[in-house]
């Protein structure tokens, strides 16, 4: 298909302002049940959705853990078949009981081709990044 790179930034777009506006139910959606998780705050890999979003409602219960903003740049999409790698620079802004802080960080977003011809995450690794 030829509209493939607009349909997949629209994809991580979505994925990418859902999490930013603090839309977890969007956010958690954007990904394939059994995708994978990797992390550098994490000392291991997530191995679904619902992994990640029990950590994630950890770090809500005991952090009070809250997205503030999140801005992407530096995007790259590489279109592989039925598969895409998209990556980018974030900046983020969070909230916890600590206060708040500015993250730096490169990600890595697999999306997938699925049987309705949309695409899905199946892979996120985040790796921090210096300023």
């Amino acid at each position: 298909m030829s509209n493939d790179h607009d349909t997949v930034l629209a994809a991580a777009d979505a994925l990418i302002a859902a999490f930013a506006e603090g839309r977890t139910d969007d956010y958690f959606a954007a990904f394939a049940p059994d995708a994978t998780f990797v992390f550098h705050t994490t000392g291991r890999r997530l191995d679904s959705t619902e992994e990640y979003r029990a950590l994630w409602q950890q770090w809500t219960d005991e952090d009070a853990f809250r997205v503030l903003a999140c801005d992407s740049a530096d995007r790259h999409l590489q279109l592989l078949g039925d598969t895409a790698v998209f990556t980018h620079s974030v900046t983020t802004r969070v909230s916890t009981t600590a206060g708040e802080e500015t993250l730096h960080e490169r990600e890595t977003i697999v999306f997938h081709r699925t049987t309705d011809e949309s695409w899905q995450a199946v892979h996120e690794h985040l790796s921090p990044t210096t300023v």
